[in-house]
């Protein structure tokens, strides 16, 4: 067996754990672990480096008669920590896990919050993009950090598109002599050089204690319903997209947690609401002012984040940071360029709603001339009205095009959390 212990977040060992580590031939674990446990003379130690060489170590020892594996890591190892690895490797079967508070918990602890809903987001090893599209989307993020990925990047990405969050930084947890929480602004984060950082908490303060009642833990549930009546935005002279258009935007779309969408001549929001729905982080590009405030206004309504933008596409689109997916709204004459402009950024999807027929093979060209699979529908419903006497009549709406584009798979990183 290879005994796997949790450590680091402030409980000592067990005496469970320590007679497992009195017993070791070899001791694998990260060089602040190896420092502060009890390592038995004759085991030898091996800090924890690139995974792959040491797991070949493991292997080796394991071939050996007697051989006792210790692995030590960081608070519950088995949450985005080592068991993973370990169990890919040599199976679940060959594992005695025992598991030590996890640093998220006890980050939440020190700041007297509950976690259950929470989104856990890890950035070490990974893309830092995905934690900072999550702490925009969601009022209570924790983001486990690692080497290029930690309070000052995060802070950096969130100090001008999300600086009503606040960020906690716990830095050597359960270390009594170096354990630091410090709350502070993203920027404040941003101008500082950071060590040892155990996690980091991004905080909407205004919704950080959400209601009683949860069942399930993480983030909010999915909508139960999408593609909303237009009653339920506020809008100006029917200036929305309709809830028949907006439902095959939204399945073309895809919005998810970890997604950056962009909603460009967003008009009423309606489309970045929903999106945001879903989890996923939107920015709303409105070229008018009232319209600015009413995207504000219906993302407060329905309980979301939304950043509205005030200008003009393209122009505004140089200082906003890359979207996985896009809609595009409207059929200008700068539209074409619009497109061209959008796909030349989108990670993977760009949406647009148009009336004018005379505009739909200038959107194609720009979505193939970009790389992107092209289709669309013509979308014309009738909904149901009443007319006197008790009977009902089909109401026709205006038919819409929707054209959408899609990146080819092979350069496309499915998976917003992986």
């Amino acid at each position: 067996m290879i005994t796997v212990i949790g450590t680091g977040t402030g409980a000592p060992l067990s005496v469970r754990d320590g007679e497992a580590l009195a017993a070791a031939t070899l001791v694998v674990g990260a060089r602040r672990h190896l420092a502060s446990a009890d390592v038995p003379a004759a085991a030898r130690e091996l800090t924890l480096g690139p995974l792959a060489p040491a797991l070949d170590v493991i292997e080796k020892e394991r071939t050996q008669g007697g051989a006792r594996v210790v692995v030590l890591a960081s608070g519950d190892p088995g949450f985005f920590g080592i068991v993973r690895a370990l169990a890919e490797r040599f199976g679940a079967d060959a594992l005695d896990v025992r598991p030590g508070a996890p640093s998220v918990a006890v980050a939440f602890a020190r700041i007297g919050l509950p976690w259950d809903d929470a989104v856990v987001v890890s950035a070490h090893g990974r893309d830092l993009r995905t934690a900072v599209n999550v702490c925009r989307a969601h009022p209570k993020t924790a983001v486990l950090t690692g080497p290029g990925s930690g309070p000052a990047e995060l802070g950096a990405e969130l100090a001008y598109r999300a600086t009503e969050r606040t960020l906690v930084v716990a830095t050597a947890l359960g270390d009594p002599e170096h354990e630091r929480i410090e709350r502070m602004t993203p920027a404040e984060a941003a101008a500082r050089e950071w060590d040892a950082v155990s996690v980091v908490l991004c905080l909407d303060e205004r919704r950080a204690l959400s209601p009683a009642g949860r069942t399930v833990a993480g983030p909010r549930l999915s909508p139960s319903r999408w593609a909303l009546d237009e009653g339920e935005f506020e809008h100006r002279d029917s200036m929305i997209t309709k809830f028949e258009v907006r439902a095959l935007a939204l399945a073309r779309l895809g919005p998810r947690t970890g997604d950056l969408v962009w909603d460009i001549g967003a008009g009423s929001g309606s489309v970045a609401v929903e999106c945001a729905r879903f989890g996923a982080a939107v920015v709303a590009v409105e070229k008018t002012p009232d319209g600015v405030e009413r995207i504000r206004a219906n993302a407060a309504a329905h309980g979301v984040d939304v950043r509205a933008v005030h200008g003009a596409a393209p122009t505004v689109l140089s200082h906003l940071a890359d979207p996985d997916a896009v809609f595009i709204g409207g059929g200008g004459a700068e539209l074409p360029a619009i497109v061209a402009a959008c796909a030349r950024r989108a990670r993977r999807t760009v949406v647009v709603a148009l009336a004018a027929l005379d505009r739909v093979p200038s959107v194609r060209s720009a979505l193939g001339a970009a790389g992107f699979a092209s289709d669309g529908v013509l979308l014309h419903s009738s909904r149901l009205a009443p007319l006197p006497g008790d009977v009902t009549r089909l109401a026709a709406a205006n038919p819409v095009f929707l054209l959408w584009g899609d990146r080819p798979a092979d350069s496309v990183n499915e998976g917003a959390i992986q």
